[in-house]
């Protein structure tokens, strides 16, 4: 006990004759909690991976099909790395319709050949394949990743099409199912390979996808294509047909022509892409930089014990960046000015990168001001506008570390203009050209989580740690405003709050709410494109540059109306 006590308040325990200090403990308890969040990642990846269940992934195999996930495990290159996008998209969303694990769709970056290209499969273990709001969402996603990084894109169609009962929520919109056909025919005219196999069904209009690809492979007798089945054909105009007829891979490759390969079996389908693909010619490259990869001095796996279970809590964010960063090195641009953001060229796997990130340790400056670890003052607003400007005219990629509780509020701030200042920074994020990568570790609140490249700022890959918080503020502080406007409002009738009622209330605003800023709750919804292992940071950097080493730059840097 004593032994205890002396680690708990001094900072030697010089009762064991070692330098044990308070920081060691804490970077234990640290480590421990967070890893504790990394084991229940996989968990819950575990369950995301099964989709509708054993019982649904054992029929498939019984009718000689493969999985959405085996599909793509094969077609990609054996041993080679991928990156999934939205693995929990509509996670706890539709529970009420029997629930939709990945929106019923598996979507991964990886290699065909030892080329870079996007996979989009649809999982005909969850609903058929049906789609889903989000099932929407996360195709348009998947597009819009293509789009921006000019990469190959391939579906394994299999789909019992809009899932009727949410069909109001699917079907007119802008970006609903018809954006996806739209993006078809964009690609197209952009020369973006498509490649589409159809695995299973493919009715009404979502036939229209696989055939406004380049090329269409059907398999033969599990697969069909059509824009009514035999059923709706037979109410319609009163013609009895079976689907194999009306529309399955003899009738599309021999007679309409609809189709360009017959396969005979899911292997033999993913095959012949893989040959397809093994033909395609060499892209034209963005030009970022790169240099022989080398992993950092630093253990990334301290990451665990750095970054503080509470997310109020101080840390050095030097320490995170020389566990992500090649060699351990950067170069700090302006290092004593702007504390509160640190911004530095480093190599991420080789690829030159310009990182912005939040300082979360309290910081004096000049002055003999003390500032705040995580707030965006006037000055560090000014530094980062000016690094994204040097970053565009130097061509280098953007990584944006965010642990942020916002910008600097009270009178000095505002009579400083920070709101001009965080205007610039907003703007330079806004119109920056080269590609954006975000990683959210802790905070991103309010306006912080704009300035530091959210989701709404077009970064070409968002992802979160599962320590991660995306709010308007956090949980403590809005559970605190609520309360004050209840308050507020029985006053108004007269009524009183008791001390016990009011801490109840609390409990109750506090814990809706840090449900809400849960980073699985973003992941759900798709404001993040991941949850990962703090560990798989680089890989996913790096698989991001390499994206968007396929698409040039063919825009000039303009920071507009409002100039550095």
């Amino acid at each position: 006990m004593f032994v205890k006590q002396k680690l708990e308040t001094e900072e030697y325990c010089y009762f064991c004759l070692t330098n044990i200090s308070v920081m060691d403990l804490n970077f234990n308890k640290n480590e421990d909690y967070n890893k504790l969040l990394v084991r229940e990642l996989n968990k819950r990846f575990a369950r995301v991976k099964l989709g509708g269940g054993t019982s649904k992934i054992t029929k498939e195999h019984t009718k000689g099909k493969l999985t959405a996930r085996e599909r793509i495990d094969y077609l990609l290159d054996p041993k080679s790395k991928s990156i999934e996008i939205g693995a929990f998209a509509g996670d706890k969303m539709y529970e009420s319709h029997g629930g939709c694990p990945s929106g019923g769709v598996v979507v991964k970056i990886g290699y065909i050949k030892e080329k870079q290209c996007i996979v989009v499969a649809n999982d005909a273990t969850v609903k058929a394949g049906a789609w889903f709001p989000i099932t929407a969402k996360k195709n348009l996603r998947a597009q819009e990743i293509a789009i921006e990084n000019k990469l190959p894109i391939i579906y394994l169609v299999d789909s019992a099409g809009v899932y009727l009962p949410l069909q109001d929520e699917i079907f007119p919109d802008k970006e609903h199912f018809g954006r996806i056909f739209r993006n078809n025919a964009q690609m197209s005219s952009m020369g973006i390979t498509q490649i589409s196999a159809i695995m299973g069904s493919c009715v009404a209009g979502g036939a229209y996808l696989p055939i406004m690809s380049d090329e269409a492979i059907i398999v033969d007798k599990t697969a069909s294509i059509f824009l009514a089945g035999s059923y709706l054909v037979k109410a319609a105009i009163g013609e009895s047909i079976d689907n194999e007829t009306l529309g399955g891979a003899t009738t599309h490759c021999e007679i309409s022509g609809v189709t360009d390969y017959k396969a005979k079996n899911d292997t033999d389908a993913l095959d012949k892409i893989r040959s397809i693909m093994d033909k395609i010619g060499d892209f034209d490259k963005a030009g970022f930089n790169k240099q022989t990869p080398k992993n950092p001095k630093e253990n990334p796996e301290e990451l665990f014990g750095i970054l503080p279970k509470s997310r109020a809590d101080q840390y050095d964010m030097y320490e995170i960046i020389k566990r992500l960063v090649d060699d351990s090195e950067f170069e700090e641009y302006k290092e004593d000015y702007g504390k509160t953001i640190i911004t530095a060229y480093a190599r991420i796997d080789g690829w030159a990168v310009g990182i912005v990130t939040n300082q979360r340790k309290l910081v004096k400056t000049a002055s003999g001001e003390m500032q705040f670890g995580g707030v965006i003052y006037n000055d560090s607003a000014d530094k980062a506008t000016r690094f994204i400007a040097n970053c565009n005219q130097k061509k280098i990629p953007l990584v944006f570390i965010q642990d942020v509780t916002g910008f600097m509020v009270g009178s000095k701030s505002e009579h400083s203009g920070i709101i001009k200042d965080g205007a610039k920074m907003v703007n330079a994020v806004s119109n920056s050209v080269v590609p954006k990568f975000t990683i959210i570790i802790g905070n991103s609140y309010g306006a912080g989580n704009y300035a530091m490249c959210g989701k709404a700022y077009d970064p070409r890959l968002i992802v979160a740690w599962p320590s991660a918080e995306l709010a308007v503020m956090s949980g403590n502080s809005a559970a605190k405003v609520l309360l004050q406007i209840e308050k507020a409002s029985l006053k108004k009738t007269g009524e009183t709050l008791t001390p016990e009622k009011e801490a109840e209330l609390f409990d109750e605003i506090k814990a809706r709410y840090d449900d809400q800023v849960s980073p699985y709750y973003a992941a759900a919804r798709l404001w993040t494109d991941a949850i990962i292992d703090p560990t798989d940071t680089r890989d996913w950097i790096s698989m991001g540059i390499e994206a968007a080493n396929h698409a040039p730059i063919k825009k000039v840097f303009n920071m507009g109306v409002t100039q550095v």
